[in-house]
């Protein structure tokens, strides 16, 4: 197969099976590897659950990390200091609906719904549900994550508890 270099070169199941990979470096606790599939310059967004399609420039988030807060975050979860996921959740990510919502040549927007459940010793399970908006680009022939919004679809997150794993 012939190197790909444009986001034309990206089929819907190319983007489908990095997000299964993604999912599995994230139930696996493997943060490093997870990292390493973000651009320089990404954004991992979690927007309010009642301004979903809000801008962090003028919104209150949940999670608003650039690639240097997203670095720090992982860190911190790897380190005994994460107090709420010390030890880690165990977390198993359903993915679907995967679709192609957009493309140009330095972006492929994509969308997914998801759900992640959560276990913690002494807790009741938890499931996050919702969809996932990302924009990959492309480097070195492979599909890079320069956003990631996870958009709750919980009207509330009382009964959810912080958002202390990666969604």
């Amino acid at each position: 197969m012939s190197e790909r270099t444009t986001t034309q070169d990206f089929e819907r199941s190319d983007v489908e099976d990095f997000l299964y990979h993604e999912a599995y470096l994230l139930d696996e606790w493997r943060l490093d590897e997870w990292g390493e599939l973000l651009t320089e310059d990404a954004w991992y967004l979690v927007p309010p659950n009642d301004v979903p399609k809000g801008n962090p420039e003028n919104t209150l988030f949940h999670v608003a990390d650039n690639i240097d807060r997203i670095r720090s975050r992982i860190k911190r979860l790897k380190s005994r200091h994460a107090h709420a996921e010390n030890p880690h959740s165990r977390t198993r990510r359903l993915i679907t609906n995967v679709r192609i919502t957009a493309r140009d040549s330095e972006m492929i927007s994509a969308s997914a719904n998801f759900i992640v459940m959560r276990y913690r010793r002494n807790e009741q399970i938890r499931q996050y549900v919702g969809v996932y908006e990302y924009k990959f680009a492309v480097e070195d022939g492979q599909l890079k994550i320069a956003e990631r919004k996870a958009i709750l679809d919980a009207e509330e997150l009382g009964q959810l508890g912080s958002i202390s794993i990666l969604l």
